[in-house]
């Protein structure tokens, strides 16, 4: 079993007594948190309650802001990649399903991914959080006004690691609703 990160979407966030009442699936990603679920919580950015473990590991965003950079990013790696039928198919596949699941907030659930390090799991969301999420975020921006070409070449290189995640209304932790 591969360890992944979640992301579903709520108009509530979790908090210490209760979970969202209706919570949507949308993505899982083996191994990793990709480019695409951090620059989705990349705004609006916050630590809440987990809904699945216990340690205060959940990340949310706002889904608006979110989907929209997300988006932008998908439109200027696109630009590079005219003529790739997949990555077009990645981008519509992806936008349709963003579309169906919205709501107010994005949540990350990092608990499987944060736990293969061996540093403490709230550490490591912290860090995320203040770190890692802000740097992808400013360099997604950049690279959409045109300021980083470099970095926007990496990602349109490897954009399968960055972008294809599976995006379904059921993941491997649904909750009913």
């Amino acid at each position: 079993m591969a360890n992944r990160s979640y992301l579903y979407s709520a108009d509530s966030l979790p908090n210490d007594v209760e979970i969202p009442q209706q919570i949507r699936c949308i993505s899982q990603h083996n191994w990793d948190i990709p480019l695409a679920h951090q620059l989705m919580v990349g705004r609006g950015t916050a630590i809440v309650p987990s809904m699945i473990w216990n340690p205060p590991i959940g990340i949310a965003g706002d889904y608006a802001e979110g989907a929209a950079l997300l988006g932008d990013l998908l439109g200027a790696v696109g630009k590079g990649l005219e003529d790739d039928a997949e990555f077009a198919e990645c981008v519509a596949r992806t936008t349709a399903h963003l579309e169906k699941q919205r709501a107010a907030y994005f949540l990350l659930e990092t608990g499987e991914i944060v736990s293969m390090t061996g540093e403490d799991p709230a550490a490591s969301v912290r860090r995320l959080v203040s770190e890692d999420i802000p740097d992808a975020v400013a360099r997604a921006e950049a690279a959409v006004a045109g300021r980083n070409d470099e970095w926007l070449a990496s990602v349109r290189a490897d954009w399968q690691r960055h972008f294809a995640s599976f995006y379904s209304e059921a993941l491997y932790f649904s909750f009913p609703g």
